[in-house]
């Protein structure tokens, strides 16, 4: 066999796809869906962008920027990357967004992954992330990335299940009582400054997803395993793709 021969055979036997586990058995699926947020300066009336999402038929949504009386923030969502380079570049390069003062410190792209416990994989990579991001009862939304320390993935395997579990269950807190739900996206090798993950906190109110990232801030991983957060972007919604079926209560 040949050198190219063996390297072909080997690339043929990476197995890539999200792993989860249903009835005590593993299951796997070879997708995931990217996410893409940017925002953008000089937007006085978000009308004209709405018009142009709804139009292209984007699934996502627009949020009027907090920090920036003209400012907005678009996050879009498409399992095909190409999709990013290709009809959202084209939409993105003509009015009204052309005209926008695009602001690249809040470049993100993701990635939906799983843990490996998880019991449906299309709900998890899919359905889930989709009904929070499009759920009308969430408007109010933080998004940041996140650099994790590298030394992180020299612990124990079980140290760090530990330190994730309690990060974890901070948010199933938030979750249970309906004062926020998370999204969490990996970003490896997506980021311009080598941050690992993106997360974005979806909520009836603001304070709430504040008193989460207050709250992060007492956790072992936050404290002692991250070295960077942020830059943060604060809004509520000004537009929503439709929910998928189901969605309304994610």
């Amino acid at each position: 066999m040949s050198a190219t021969e063996h390297e072909t055979g080997q690339e043929s036997s990476l197995d890539l796809s999200e792993k989860g586990l249903k009835d005590g058995k593993p299951i796997a699926l070879d997708r995931r869906l990217f996410m893409q947020f940017m925002a953008y300066g000089g937007c006085q009336h978000p009308a004209p962008a709405v018009k142009a999402l709804e139009h292209a038929g984007v699934d996502g949504a627009l949020y009027l920027d907090v920090n920036d009386p003209v400012g907005i923030g678009l996050v879009v969502m498409s399992e095909d990357p190409d999709y990013f380079v290709g009809p959202l570049r084209a939409l993105l390069n003509a009015p009204p967004f052309v005209s926008m003062t695009r602001k690249p410190d809040f470049d993100m792209l993701g990635r939906t992954y799983t843990l490996g416990y998880e019991p449906d994989l299309e709900d998890a990579l899919f359905a889930k992330p989709r009904a929070k991001v499009t759920n009308a009862k969430f408007p109010w939304a933080v998004w940041y990335p996140l650099q994790r320390a590298k030394s992180f993935q020299t612990l124990p395997a079980a140290k760090q299940r530990q330190i994730l579990g309690e990060h974890g269950s901070l948010a199933k807190r938030f979750g249970f009582a309906g004062l926020a739900a998370d999204i969490r996206l990996a970003c490896h090798g997506l980021d311009k400054h080598d941050n690992d993950f993106i997360i974005g906190l979806l909520g009836p109110q603001l304070y709430p997803l504040s008193a989460v990232v207050q709250e992060m801030r007492k956790t072992e991983q936050t404290s002692q395993y991250l070295t960077s957060l942020g830059p943060f972007f604060v809004g509520k919604v000004a537009w929503q793709s439709a929910s998928p079926a189901g969605g309304a209560d994610a």
